[in-house]
């Protein structure tokens, strides 16, 4: 019999959450299977099989947070007989769950009633799938299951209570269901809410935001740039630069030149602070902040000074798709020396962005829109402008710093050429 157990995911990285078991106890997998997929905060990594086998004991289940190192499962060699019957799934549960101490408070046993259309006297269900469903006031029984043996997941539960949402909290006194619109005077009606688990990545997420307001001294300093001339090159050079590369030339690329340039410039802004000391550091791998559906990820360009636009754009391009597909690895998200974030993208108009720390700036992209401009004292006319924000630690970064930084990335960006030459 072989262990299971959580491997190591980086020196970042001391636990994750069981997302989801792909076989159930009884099943014969083969050595490569993925076995189960394991939610951290920056990316799910799936457990494969290291020998062939026999899934003979599943020790923490879906929603449980593991450590690393900590076991999870046991493997017996040899092959087996596919998935365990369902009338030895609840002896099994309880064997599990008497040997193994539980991270919360009891499980309250199934309800003993059965449901009219089941002939069941209750339904075996994951820690995780129980506590959703008492959280919203659901009856496991009620609850239609996909898998094939009749086990109650977690998505199982959210997919009833979408159907039918419960309120959010049952009623002081028994009585009769409220209708479906309250009565004129009504104070009895409870508005019907759904309760979602955060999920490790986006509580993560948030404390990170947290800590840092909290320990930085954040400060945000604006400028506009005209994005005439950038618009104009990629008129001109984008079906040849795409002949060649077989890439877009998108706008990230002139933007990561432009704060590589500048970060030359004022290289305290491409540093970290480490107790009294400053960390300088002399390369520049530039984070993208990347909209996922877990929430936002910022994968790393490395080297960006030593790309060309091409580089840049399909490094952007190839970490874009892998933050989408979930398949980033931790190579990927680690490190960083300065982070861009374009909520253009979104049509955000102007915003302040907070840092992604440790880096100490952080330079915010946004909607470009046709606004008038004066070109000199008799001439106005209508640009492409778009609003840009540093928001920086000012505990190392001076605010004449921080703005002189900022009109470098604008003059930069408003005479693309000299991208190539100081490049």
């Amino acid at each position: 019999m072989s262990e299971i157990k959580v491997p190591a995911m980086g020196e970042s990285i001391t636990e994750g959450t069981v997302s989801r078991w792909m076989v159930k106890e009884g099943d014969t997998v083969n050595q490569g299977d993925v076995l189960l997929e394991l939610e951290t905060d920056k990316v799910n990594i799936e457990i494969s099989a290291e020998e062939s086998g026999v899934l003979e004991k599943i020790i923490r289940q879906e929603g449980e947070t593991v450590e690393i190192g900590e076991t999870i499962g046991t493997l017996s060699a040899g092959s087996g007989g596919g998935s365990g019957a369902p009338a030895s799934e609840p002896a099994a549960a309880e064997e599990k769950k008497a040997a193994t101490p539980a991270p919360e408070a009891p499980t309250p046993p199934a309800p003993v009633a059965a449901a009219p259309e089941s002939s069941e006297s209750g339904k075996t269900a994951s820690p995780s799938a129980r506590k959703l469903a008492r959280e919203r006031g659901i009856e496991l029984d009620q609850v239609q299951s996909k898998d094939p043996i009749g086990r109650v997941y977690q998505d199982d539960v959210k997919s009833h209570s979408n159907q039918a949402p419960a309120p959010a909290a049952p009623p002081a006194t028994k009585a009769p269901s409220a209708p479906s619109a309250p009565a004129a005077g009504s104070s009895t009606y409870t508005k019907p809410v759904e309760r979602q688990r955060m999920s490790r990545r986006r509580a993560t997420i948030a404390k990170r935001l947290v800590e840092a307001q909290q320990t930085a001294a954040m400060l945000t300093t604006f400028n506009e740039v005209d994005m005439t001339a950038i618009m104009d090159v990629r008129k001109r050079r984008k079906d040849k630069f795409k002949e060649k590369h077989e890439i877009n030339l998108g706008f990230m690329s002139f933007f990561t030149k432009a704060v590589v340039g500048a970060l030359k410039k004022f290289p305290t802004i491409n540093a970290e602070i480490d107790g009294e000391d400053v960390v300088l550091k002399k390369y520049y791998d530039i984070g993208i902040a990347v909209s996922a559906k877990e929430g936002l990820v910022v994968p790393v360009v490395r080297d960006a000074d030593r790309l060309g636009f091409a580089e840049i754009e399909k490094g952007i391009a190839d970490l874009a798709s892998k933050a989408r597909s979930n398949t980033l690895a931790l190579s990927d998200l680690q490190g960083g020396t300065f982070t861009i974030t374009n909520g253009g993208t979104f049509g955000s108009l102007l915003s302040t962005p907070i840092l992604n720390t440790p880096q100490v700036g952080i330079l915010g992209m946004h909607k470009i829109q046709l606004r008038p401009v004066a070109i000199d004292a008799e001439r106005m006319e209508n640009r492409p402008m778009m609003y840009i924000a540093l928001s920086y630690d000012h505990r190392i970064i001076d605010g004449s710093e921080a703005v002189r930084f900022l009109v470098t990335v604008k003059e930069l960006l408003e005479d693309p050429e000299s991208l190539l030459i100081e490049g």
